[in-house]
């Protein structure tokens, strides 16, 4: 496997650092950070470099590229400190070109090119985390017409997004049989209640209710009773991009530390010719390299059409609580200014709500263990 770039990968990269040193992006993300704003300002110029479809295929406006291309991307933007976990929703115009009518791609690809959210996935119950099995929300025909009726919760980017594709299971089966509906977001009967994250702050987190909201038939999101084998491609996605964005923002923590470790000095000299400081940033490196080469090789097997479910929950796994590692140590050595305003901060906090976003640390070691034994059946 070679993970040099091509020519095409190093211009996307290019631009994205060129547009990361376009203005003080750092001090925009801090003013969103800290009102829970989502950076819109920020998405529509990553929209304008085409990076929302860059995933879709040419015949439907998308440049056709590749997840090691958008792995690279992510991996410079991180170490720029953007917040990519903002930017989870644009591979999904792939996944309504998948499995969406024809109605349902009009209306999510009017969203191509303008940063804005668009659609998530609402899976999450008070009852229902991992056991996606045990979900109460249902769904009942009655007279042509569709009626759902729960609760979800801890659900991301809800109060922004005009459209969310909602697991529910069918009231009048016998068996237990999940279908997932496509719903507007202005229909009557939806009640939001806004929650406060400790990270992740630039998207939002909500409680939401429905009160025998309204569909119809045509509704229906891909086919009936495959919400289940939908959601475990979307997991594969979803868990592979966590663990990109941890990868990038331990990689600029790790840069913003040595940097200053170079710099401090105390004792008369700089801190970074202490054994203690070199023996952190020694084992930051190898962390960082390990991830780095750890997401390489899965977006190459993705790329090939491999299935990556095992490869997935050990990317999220391993990130999630490596690139954790590796901001403490920066922020330990960064002292002071590490905790009053620094981003690594902001890094510090988000790590640490990722390490449950996505599926939970035991989730993956759980789909982890079973897809490596499978492969020995």
């Amino acid at each position: 496997m070679n993970f040099d770039l091509t020519d095409e990968q190093q211009l996307f990269v290019t631009a994205v650092k060129e547009l990361m040193q376009s203005r003080n992006w750092e001090a925009y993300f801090a003013k969103c950070d800290e009102a829970h704003e989502y950076p819109i300002e920020w998405t529509k110029e990553i929209a304008n470099l085409g990076i929302d479809t860059m995933l879709l295929p040419e015949e439907h406006g998308g440049m056709g590229s590749d997840w090691v291309t958008l792995t690279a991307i992510w991996e410079e933007l991180g170490r720029c400190g953007a917040p990519t976990y903002v930017l989870y929703q644009f591979p999904g115009f792939s996944t309504i070109l998948k499995y969406g009518s024809p109605e349902q791609i009009e209306k999510i690809f009017a969203f191509r090119g303008t940063g804005e959210q668009m659609w998530n996935s609402a899976i999450t119950e008070p009852s229902a985390g991992s056991d996606v099995g045990s979900l109460k929300t249902t769904y009942t025909k009655k007279d042509g017409k569709v009626y759902l009726n729960g609760q979800k919760c801890f659900i991301t980017s809800s109060a922004k997004t005009p459209y969310l594709v909602v697991m529910a299971r069918d009231s009048q089966s016998e068996k237990p049989v999940f279908t997932e509906w496509f719903v507007d977001m202005k229909k009557p009967g939806i009640k939001l209640t806004h929650l406060d994250k400790l990270g992740l702050r630039m998207d939002s987190c909500c409680e939401i209710s429905f009160d025998n909201v309204e569909l119809d038939e045509k509704d229906m999101f891909g086919e009936y009773a495959n919400g289940f084998n939908r959601v475990k491609e979307e997991f594969d996605a979803e868990r592979f991009l966590v663990a990109c964005t941890n990868y990038g923002i331990a990689y600029c923590a790790f840069e913003d530390a040595a940097k200053y470790a170079n710099e401090r000095v105390q004792f008369g000299e700089a801190i970074g010719r202490t054994q203690l400081i070199q023996d952190k940033f020694a084992k930051m490196s190898m962390k960082l390299t390990a991830m780095k080469y750890m997401l390489y090789s899965t977006a190459f097997k993705m790329d090939k059409g491999e299935n990556v479910t095992g490869e997935s929950a050990m990317c999220k796994y391993f990130c999630a609580n490596t690139a954790f590692e590796v901001v403490d140590d920066a922020m330990q050595v960064l002292g002071g200014i590490g905790v009053t305003g620094h981003r690594v901060s902001r890094f510090w906090r988000d790590l640490r709500v990722d390490r449950l976003s996505g599926g939970s640390d035991e989730m993956q070691i759980l789909t982890l263990g079973r897809a490596v034994l499978k492969k020995y059946k």
